[in-house]
C-alpha cells in the first residue's frame, strides 16, 4: 500500500541587493531573467501579469507541473505557490523577501512536498537531498544575472 512521504525544507541566503530589485525575480516572469530553461506558459493571465490566482505550467525533466500563485503580498514582500506534477507529488513554495538595510536582502525559502506516488516519493528525496545547494545556486544565478545587466 502506497504512503505518502511529506517534507518540510527551509533555508535562507543573503542578495547585495535591494529588496525592490530582488522581490520581482521570484514572479514566474522575473524567474526568466536568472533561472536557465524558465519558460513558463501562462493560461491565467495570458499575459502572465503577476496576481493572486494566475495558473501557468513549467516543463522539465519530461515532467509538466501546474502552478497557481496562491498568496501575493506584495506589501510585505512574500509569495507562495502551490503545483502539482501529475501522478507525482504536490508542492507548497513560499518565498518571503526581507530588506536587512537599503542595499541587502534576505530571501527566505521553505518547500512543503507531498508524494502522490512511489516515484514522488523518490523525487521528494533527491529533491531534498540537493535543497541547501539549489538555494546556493539559486543565489549565483541571480548574483550572475546581476552582474551582466550592469
Amino acid at each position: 500500500m502506497f504512503q505518502a512521504l511529506q517534507q518540510h525544507l527551509s533555508g535562507e541566503f543573503t542578495l547585495p541587493l535591494d529588496i525592490d530589485t530582488v522581490y520581482p525575480l521570484f514572479t514566474p516572469a522575473g524567474e526568466t531573467l536568472w533561472v536557465p530553461d524558465w519558460q513558463p506558459q501562462y493560461f491565467h493571465p495570458a499575459d502572465g501579469h503577476t496576481s493572486a490566482g494566475m495558473v501557468f505550467s513549467t516543463g522539465h525533466g519530461g515532467e509538466t507541473t501546474l502552478w497557481t500563485l496562491a498568496d501575493y503580498d506584495p506589501a510585505s514582500y512574500r509569495y507562495r505557490y502551490v503545483r502539482v506534477t501529475p501522478g507525482s507529488r504536490f508542492v507548497q513554495v513560499a518565498v518571503q523577501c526581507q530588506a536587512l538595510d537599503a542595499a541587502n536582502t534576505r530571501v527566505c525559502v521553505s518547500y512543503t512536498l507531498t508524494g502522490l506516488s512511489e516515484a514522488g516519493n523518490a523525487a521528494i528525496r533527491e529533491f531534498a537531498a540537493g535543497y541547501d545547494a539549489m538555494l546556493t545556486e539559486w543565489r549565483s544565478l541571480i548574483l550572475a544575472w546581476r552582474d551582466k545587466a550592469c
